[in-house]
């Protein structure tokens, strides 16, 4: 089976795992695993892989509109390089830092590839699931979209830009402040349309997004051949770890945020499906295999 499939499965057997977090009590918990070949392009250094690993994490733990309090992370390497394992660990615990969380440690381990397996816990008593959009709600975003996708374009010839696109900061202030205000919410870690899909499933809702509306990165733009490959950039590529979130009152979830939040929606009816510009927008994004 493919990963959506595998997935469906794990929600099918474990109800608990739902969402971009589990609940436990007042606790959140994550994990997620990155491997050489598919999530570090060649150039990126292993403070950037560290940063991007357990902030990974640390979004999901935002997309619950949780405090993230920790993180943990198994690095799996053919070798232990001195110098790359110290990177990794500045770069831990540098995203923790800007999340507001601890960088607590974890495991070693030997591995045919560079891998990396991080989990990370939050605190809230209001988790906001990806169950609550309700129609006439407005879609939200944070920040920008396809910052990663530009970064992969620009690994061969300019990796230290590449570097820098590739170090996203964990939206945990941001979750915090709008999750009062929060319908459902949860990261795009998938891309912009296969998010708004799986909002739609879980809430039994559709979605009517606007392209124009859409904050798309600056070098998206500087780098896309196209207007359809800006598009694909922005939409589709995924690994970006902004919010996607409903509210019926965006005003006040925008000046809350410290981060700049973008309407680019409204939630329908589920009879509605997802559409873009009046068309059914593709249920495509990030997949591990």
């Amino acid at each position: 089976m493919d990963e959506r499939a595998a997935l469906a499965l794990i929600d099918e057997t474990l109800p608990a795992a739902g969402d971009d977090a589990a609940v436990v009590g007042s606790l959140v918990v994550t994990t997620d695993m990155l491997h050489e070949s598919t999530d570090f392009p060649a150039g990126t250094t292993r403070y950037t892989a560290g940063w991007r690993a357990v902030g990974a994490s640390l979004s999901d733990v935002a997309a619950m509109g949780a405090r993230a309090t920790a993180a943990v992370a198994v690095y799996g390497a053919p070798a232990f390089d001195p110098e790359e394992l110290s990177a990794f660990l500045r770069g831990a615990r540098d995203v923790c830092a800007d999340a507001g969380a601890e960088y607590v440690g974890g495991d070693l381990d030997g591995h045919d590839e560079f891998t990396v397996a991080t989990t990370a816990l939050g605190e809230t008593e209001a988790p906001v699931l990806r169950s609550g959009a309700t129609p006439g709600e407005t879609v939200c975003v944070t920040g920008t979209l396809g910052r990663s996708g530009a970064a992969v374009r620009l690994f061969p010839n300019a990796p230290e830009r590449a570097n820098d696109l590739f170090r996203f900061s964990p939206r945990v202030a941001a979750g915090l402040a709008v999750a009062p205000r929060a319908g459902a919410m949860m990261d795009s870690s998938d891309g912009l349309a296969r998010s708004l899909h799986q909002l739609a499933e879980a809430s039994d809702c559709g979605f009517r997004v606007e392209y124009d509306a859409l904050p798309v990165d600056g070098s998206v733009r500087d780098l896309a051949d196209d207007p359809d490959d800006e598009r694909d950039l922005a939409l589709y590529f995924g690994e970006d770890f902004e919010l996607v979130f409903t509210t019926d009152d965006p005003e006040a979830a925008r000046e809350a945020s410290p981060t700049p939040v973008s309407e680019i929606g409204t939630v329908t009816e589920g009879g509605e499906g997802v559409r873009l510009d009046g068309e059914a927008l593709p249920d495509r994004g990030f997949t591990h295999n």
